[in-house]
């Protein structure tokens, strides 16, 4: 693995039923495959089902040493009622460590807000984490208008660009908190 290339894990922080959010994943997903020094792993807590894992069961096993193989996180989440869901929150919790001394990015979605409320709040719980969440964000405001039928956006290019910053700022944090997490273990 090239020293430059890092593992990106995308996490899906939605299982309402009829979500909306693999259309958001999907199109992301599909959009870092332009970023050739990034490879995904798409975690997603409908199948992860983050209220199910017990610690030390196989399953949450798997889900910690998913996130902690990761050098740099995208979470993907709606704006549920000014706030992100709770299974996020749940997921998010289950783990310490593994979050510590890595960036994290958002891209979020919802009504007018386009799902910002829920990241501010994200960052603190990643702030408490000892995480790095970047500045530059993806929203979808209305999300539902922005997609046709395909998945594809009516106007792809604002997003492109939001998401292009993105992964420019997570993939410098990326290896940069990489390489020092190597030269010297982060202890909090």
């Amino acid at each position: 693995m090239s020293e430059h290339r890092y593992t990106l894990a995308v996490i899906v922080g939605s299982t309402r039923e009829g979500r909306f959010a693999p259309v958001v994943t999907d199109w992301f997903t599909r959009h870092t495959a332009n970023h050739r020094d990034i490879d995904v792993d798409v975690i997603d807590l409908d199948t992860i089902r983050p209220y199910e894992l017990r610690y030390g069961s196989e399953e949450y096993d798997a889900f910690a040493e998913r996130v902690a193989a990761a050098d740099a996180f995208v979470v993907i989440t709606p704006e549920y009622n000014h706030s992100f869901p709770a299974p996020l929150k749940h997921a998010i919790d289950l783990l310490r460590a593994q979050w510590q001394a890595k960036p994290v990015g958002f891209v979020s979605y919802g009504g007018i807000s386009g799902g910002l409320r829920a990241v501010e709040q994200l960052r603190l719980v990643f702030a408490e984490l000892h995480a790095m969440t970047v500045r530059e964000t993806v929203s979808f405001a209305l999300a539902g208008n922005l997609f046709d039928d395909d998945g594809q956006l009516h106007d792809p290019a604002p997003a492109h660009q939001a998401a292009d910053a993105l992964l420019h700022q997570l993939g410098w944090w990326a290896l940069a908190l990489r390489d020092a997490r190597a030269a010297r273990p982060y202890g909090a």
